[in-house]
């Protein structure tokens, strides 16, 4: 515990961590009312009661695309990729009957668009380079991590600011590359390790994984921030109609 920084009697109230690596982290007599908890969570103990597994089974309750996504079996990977495409698509219907809405932010969380931007970065790095081998060159308007040196690197042009017909553009093609490849691959090409290409481009720590694996990443974040973005629209239109 000798490294632990300890906080007494302290007032916490509305304090905000974010990208903070709480692992190990112990909350001893403390109020906690209104709190809200996001982020990779396991074993997580609450009054004595370990809670993460019923946090999962709420979310796959909720969202049934997490057990499709988390399946082995190529088939529900073609159909976790086919409904993430079509509940995006409901959501870009939505975002545009209110123009301008793709642009605000919430709680300095990234805007509609922004989000959209991380996911082309995202296909490009876990899908084409990983799945594929791919040595392209990333598409430009991809938002990347914010670790250096690959936050401009492979690609990325920061100075862009493209258009949501030009963004929805790009992420479709994406989506269509994604289910041709997903329409012909195999649960033994599944199986194999991924072949990211032996050189310092994002993601570094990808090298090692299996195929399965870095197509999971993909999958993940599509769905991970879909929820974001619907949460975040949600709250712009609560408070639009105060």
């Amino acid at each position: 515990m000798r490294s632990m920084t300890r906080y007494v009697d302290e007032d916490l109230h509305g304090a905000e961590f974010r990208e903070c690596d709480l692992t190990g982290a112990r909350l001893i007599g403390v109020v906690m009312q209104d709190a809200v908890i996001d982020g990779l969570i396991t074993n997580l103990v609450v009054n004595g009661v370990e809670v993460t597994e019923y946090v999962e089974a709420e979310l796959d309750r909720r969202h049934p695309v997490r057990v499709l996504i988390r399946s082995e079996d190529p088939a529900d990977l073609r159909e976790a990729s086919r409904q993430l495409h079509a509940g995006w698509a409901a959501t870009i219907e939505r975002i545009r009957r209110t123009p301008g809405i793709e642009r605000r932010s919430v709680n300095d969380e990234w805007t509609a668009v922004q989000t959209m931007r991380h996911l082309v970065f995202v296909h490009d790095s876990w899908f084409r380079r990983c799945c594929l081998g791919s040595k392209e060159l990333f598409t430009p308007m991809g938002i990347g991590t914010t670790v250096e040196p690959y936050r401009g690197a492979h690609g990325l042009d920061l100075s862009l600011d493209p258009s949501l017909d030009e963004i929805v553009s790009v992420r479709d093609a994406q989506a269509a590359e994604l289910e041709a490849w997903l329409d012909e691959v195999t649960a033994v090409q599944l199986a194999a390790r991924a072949p990211v290409p032996d050189d310092d481009v994002w993601p570094p720590y990808a090298r090692g994984r299996l195929v399965r694996q870095c197509l999971g990443t993909v999958l993940n974040e599509t769905f991970e921030h879909l929820g974001f973005c619907v949460r975040d629209l949600d709250l712009i239109e609560a408070q639009d109609a105060e």
